[in-house]
């Protein structure tokens, strides 16, 4: 283990950094959360950025209002923040949509070829391309020869995108995205990055990198106001149909025609989210500052806890690759004896400790590793060392000397029993509860 790092120091202040929360054996305990990698807090200066925006939030663009005015100006600026957060060439596009998901599917419907793809992504980047074209590249067990049988798919047959994860959402290992963007156009082929996992993490220069299109979400970027991006090319953007059909993006409508808008505004109809937008610009401003330290400090944590959780007898880290040199804050892993669920439910309810578990959206992995669930935790901004020596110490004495409670598995939920929690008690007043916790 890093003996140099600070306990208690973060790198940033998240909203919720102070959360205290009940324990089922009685108490509370600060939450240490490990869940980053699905959802991420928000950042106190994107929160306080929303604050500030929401007295003046109004509709866009087509209204003379002060109002409407300053709303108009903080959305197409969130837009040129986001643009510089990107590093975006000349002829590349920003367009906000709800989160990665939806990102990728208006992508899908832009590409003009078949579109090939890892065994290993997530579905949000596996899905949508299914019935427009999909070609599936088999994991190897080396990075370097997974490249391999990338390039010869992309010189067996022609294809217009090469789309691909820029970190792994279950063991958090890097992909070498300027290689592979050199390897697509090489073919012909241009080359989509899902960087849902990667963004909140490292930087992402897409002129440098070479990357054509780049996708991910504000609820994983410490923004979770409903916004996400695209950012990439215009020329499919501009072909394409309208994603959503509406007021906004068009230029003129008869009764029987209408002149569709250029990108972005072509796929950003109806009343766009405003505060999601500015909230995923301050994330960005705030990330570009915080970069180093922050990648610094995540490397050390990354370390100390994977170091530490292979040094418990029973736990197995998961990697897809043997040869992987790279890798964000996040560590898959299993504990022999004790299903996924069980040991994220223990973790919870003794422990005030939030890991993931299941099967992260992305079952073929999950396939490959011979698993029906695993266990994951992420590592973000609010994150401390002392945080990651609780959860070891926490898994150490579940596989010492077992759990204090009882658990049991209902509809596929691990749940202590009984549950004690308020707020979690099942019963007709749960809704009321969990609102005045």
């Amino acid at each position: 283990m890093t003996a140099v790092l600070d306990p208690d120091c973060a790198p940033a202040r998240i909203s919720g950094g102070d959360l205290r929360v009940p324990l089922v054996q009685g108490g509370t305990c600060t939450y240490a959360n490990f869940d980053y990698a699905a959802s991420a807090p928000a950042l106190v200066q994107v929160a306080a950025r929303v604050a500030e925006l929401l007295p003046y939030y109004a509709s866009v663009h087509r209204g003379a209002g002060y109002a409407s005015r300053i709303s108009t100006h903080c959305y197409e600026a969130a837009r040129e923040s986001v643009r510089d957060f990107l590093r975006c060439a000349a002829d590349q596009e920003v367009v906000f949509t709800r989160n990665t998901t939806d990102a990728l599917n208006l992508l899908a419907t832009c590409v003009p070829g078949d579109t090939v793809v890892l065994d290993i992504e997530h579905h949000a980047n596996f899905l949508p391309w299914s019935g427009r074209g999909r070609r599936v590249v088999p994991t190897a067990r080396t990075l370097t020869e997974t490249v391999d049988r990338l390039a010869a798919e992309l010189a067996a047959k022609p294809a217009a995108l090469l789309a691909i994860t820029g970190a792994s959402n279950v063991t958090g290992e890097v992909l070498p995205l300027t290689e592979l963007a050199a390897l697509a156009h090489r073919h012909g082929a241009r080359i989509l990055v899902d960087a849902a996992q990667l963004a909140p993490h490292r930087r992402i220069d897409l002129c440098a990198t070479g990357i054509d299109y780049v996708v991910f979400s504000g609820h994983k970027l410490y923004a979770p106001y409903g916004a996400g991006v695209l950012a990439g090319r215009r020329d499919w953007l501009d072909a394409a149909p309208p994603y959503l059909a509406g007021g906004g993006a068009v230029t003129e409508v008869t009764s029987e025609t209408a002149a569709w808008a250029a990108a972005p505004h072509r796929h950003e109809a109806g009343s766009p989210n405003v505060l999601g937008a500015v909230a995923l610009a301050a994330a960005c401003e705030a990330l570009t500052e915080l970069v180093i330290p922050a990648e610094v400090h995540e490397r050390e944590l990354t370390d100390r806890l994977r170091t530490g959780l292979e040094g418990v007898t029973g736990v197995r880290c998961l990697r897809i690759w043997a040869d992987s040199a790279d890798c964000v804050g996040i560590v898959a892993f299993t504990v022999d004896g004790f299903e996924p669920g069980r040991v994220a439910a223990y973790l919870s309810a003794e422990h005030a400790i939030g890991v993931r578990d299941g099967r992260f959206c992305a079952h073929p992995l999950l396939d490959r590793f011979g698993l029906d669930a695993a266990l994951r935790a992420s590592i973000g901004l609010g994150t401390t060392a002392g945080d990651v020596d609780r959860l070891l110490d926490a898994v150490r004495t579940l596989v010492v000397a077992g759990a204090q409670w009882e658990y049991a598995c209902s509809n596929g939920r691990w749940d202590p029993v009984p549950e004690t929690r308020p707020g979690l008690i099942a019963g007709p007043d749960t809704g009321a509860a969990l609102c005045t916790v």
